[in-house]
């Protein structure tokens, strides 16, 4: 009676664990659908024609900021910057050991002799610069969300950073709004943006004056 007692216990418990393993399986599919979608939502969205990381955060001086750990932040210039801009002839990057305020000069970009300054989303001290863009500046302008990224900076106050800049809804929006402006004040080049979710031509002031494109850049990137 015992032995069979036993038995009897043994194969409830195997009844069991075959039900949960079951559940389990059936589960499966839907962490996988989930899981395929976390993913779709980290693809850069299009907005007006320029891209628009969902995980970076943005200043309206057109550079982003991305948190790496609990006060190292990655810096470059976003999309529409890189399109703005055109082809860069060279960038002067602030020296290691450098203290950089949030929403002032941080680099320069230079094009066919004339420069336009651009301003830091973060603030704190220059922890490292980006060789390779120092040797190919167009890589800032071909990649500026991933081998282009120009700094990193050590920023102990920089979740009251973040707090200024813009990121998800805010950002899409205030990219249309820049990209309406642009539109404004070169009706004929922006043209060129593509529709229907394509993205913007590389060089949106090729045609345009040195003196123009100076003026231009400097009154979107707040310098």
């Amino acid at each position: 009676m015992t032995v069979i007692m036993v038995l009897l216990t043994f194969a409830i418990f195997l009844l069991i664990d075959y039900v949960r393993g079951q559940k389990q399986l059936a589960k499966q599919p839907v962490l996988q659908t989930a899981n395929r979608e976390a993913a779709a939502r980290m693809v850069p969205a299009v907005v007006a024609g320029f891209q628009v990381p969902e995980n970076l955060r943005y200043h309206g001086g057109h550079t982003w900021a991305l948190s790496e750990s609990h006060e190292l932040v990655r810096v470059g210039i976003d999309d529409f910057a890189s399109k703005l801009v055109g082809k860069i002839d060279s960038i002067v990057l602030p020296q290691r050991g450098r203290w950089v305020r949030q929403g002032q000069k941080i680099w320069t970009i230079f094009r066919d002799g004339k420069s336009v300054d651009m301003v830091s989303p973060i603030e704190g001290t220059v922890t490292a610069i980006n060789e390779a863009v120092v040797n190919d500046p167009e890589l800032a302008r071909k990649d500026p969300y991933g081998e282009g990224w120009l700094v990193t900076v050590q920023a102990p106050d920089s979740k009251i950073n973040f707090r200024n800049l813009m990121g998800g809804t805010l950002a899409r929006l205030w990219t249309e709004s820049s990209a309406l402006k642009l539109h404004s004040r070169m009706p004929m080049t922006v043209g060129a943006l593509a529709q229907d979710g394509g993205v913007a031509v590389d060089d949106l002031t090729a045609h345009m004056p040195d003196e123009d494109w100076a003026a231009l850049t400097r009154e979107f990137f707040l310098s």
